[in-house]
């Protein structure tokens, strides 16, 4: 998961700073700049709903990363600094939103679940002129999708980032190497502490055994893969699964589906 960032996402961070305000409750022209993913770490005033139409997209705060697959989207309140990644052949469309216009948005970021309905609001509304009317069809389109974003189920697809410094070590490790199947014992006898410790931290800061860590980590990992038609052998052997069965299995136990149903 590693990306570059370049000159032209500073200019594209440039222009968020100087857009002060939004011109409506929500903001996602297809052509817009919500529709480039930045890289670079940056926030603003407003929340976002990061959707990709095709592919993959990543966000990745200093607490969490997520991931967003085909008919799932990525929710960042306003004011929480992130940054932005798409796979190759990922098509985003993104909205930004008036952070009163959603009330429910909640404080913290979230993958929801992208029904059918919302999927063709979104699409819909990326047609819209950029002051669309208020008053008219558009501003009653704009009511339903930001209903139908409201109540969207949230998906578990995020692997929360630790505080401590040697977890990060050891998650940073993982992020690069997810086949990597060293024990927590072993990382804890390379810092010189307890297993017992580690593992106590890991739960403190991430609310996950480093068992189930690790395996969150390695399917989000599988699902760029996933996407670009990779084997699914493949796929499970590059996340350190010892069997394409024992990958299927946790797979459809993280999200509910198999590769073949979420990737057809």
């Amino acid at each position: 998961m590693k990306h570059r960032q370049t000159d032209t996402q500073s200019s594209e961070i440039q222009a968020l700073h100087a857009l002060r305000s939004l011109p409506r409750p929500v903001y996602g022209h297809i052509d817009g700049l919500p529709n480039r993913a930045i890289g670079q770490r940056h926030r603003h005033p407003w929340a976002q709903l990061s959707y990709a139409a095709r592919g993959v997209v990543e966000v990745i705060t200093d607490t969490a990363r997520y991931m967003a697959p085909p008919l799932h989207a990525i929710w960042i309140p306003a004011g929480v600094a992130h940054a932005v990644h798409r796979f190759e052949g990922t098509e985003i469309r993104s909205l930004y939103v008036r952070p009163e216009a959603l009330m429910g948005g909640g404080a913290g970021c979230r993958v929801v679940e992208v029904t059918p309905l919302l999927r063709e609001l979104i699409r819909t509304f990326s047609g819209y002129p950029v002051e669309y009317d208020e008053e008219g069809e558009h501003g009653r389109l704009v009511g339903v999708l930001l209903d139908q974003l409201g109540s969207a189920p949230e998906a578990d697809l995020a692997v929360p980032w630790p505080s401590d410094a040697r977890l990060r070590k050891i998650c940073r490790e993982l992020e690069a190497h997810p086949e990597n199947d060293k024990r927590l014992s072993d990382h804890a006898q390379r810092f010189g502490v307890s297993e017992k410790t580690l593992s106590r931290l890991f739960v403190q800061q991430t609310g996950l055994t480093f068992r189930a860590w690790r395996q969150r980590l390695r399917i989000l990992v599988a699902l760029p893969m996933l996407e670009r038609g990779d084997r699914v052998t493949d796929v499970a052997i590059a996340c350190g699964y010892d069997s394409m069965s024992a990958f299927i299995a946790a797979f459809r136990l993280f999200t509910g589906v198999t590769p073949g149903e979420a990737f057809p």
